[in-house]
């Protein structure tokens, strides 16, 4: 198993529902609950990078669906939770270097008003078929 970002509750990762896996919302935090895209300079100044949390999330996802012997290309449905929506260009530039719209995972995005910790710009949820045993 790869190392990840404790959940913050009594939640799984991801559980598996016959032959679909639903992966709980994941953001870019790291398993040391620093949060990838998130930088404070010297004086205190913070920068977000959407990109960059985007990338991570993508990434973490990945990870927890390889835990289970799936990848990204087992995802059917993703739900993307923005905090900002001028985010969105950013998002999606990160977004279709992993999909296309002939092979990828149907997508819902909407902006929500705020995510668990105020460093967060994004948080996906996922939807993956791989058949159980295969």
């Amino acid at each position: 198993m790869t190392a990840k970002a404790r959940p913050r509750a009594n939640y799984p990762h991801v559980r598996r529902a016959g032959d679909f896996l639903f992966v709980s919302g994941t953001s870019a935090r790291r398993p040391d609950n620093s949060i990838a895209g998130a930088e404070v300079d010297g004086l205190g100044t913070r920068t977000l990078d959407i990109r960059a949390q985007t990338e991570a999330v993508i990434e973490n996802v990945r990870r927890i669906l390889a835990d289970e012997g799936a990848g990204l290309e087992d995802l059917v449905e993703l739900s993307c939770f923005l905090v900002n929506m001028n985010d969105f260009g950013g998002f999606n530039e990160v977004y279709n270097r992993h999909f296309d719209a002939a092979t990828g995972p149907a997508r819902t995005t909407v902006a929500v008003h705020q995510l668990p910790h105020p460093d967060l710009l994004v948080e996906i949820k996922a939807v993956a078929w791989k058949p159980a045993g295969g």
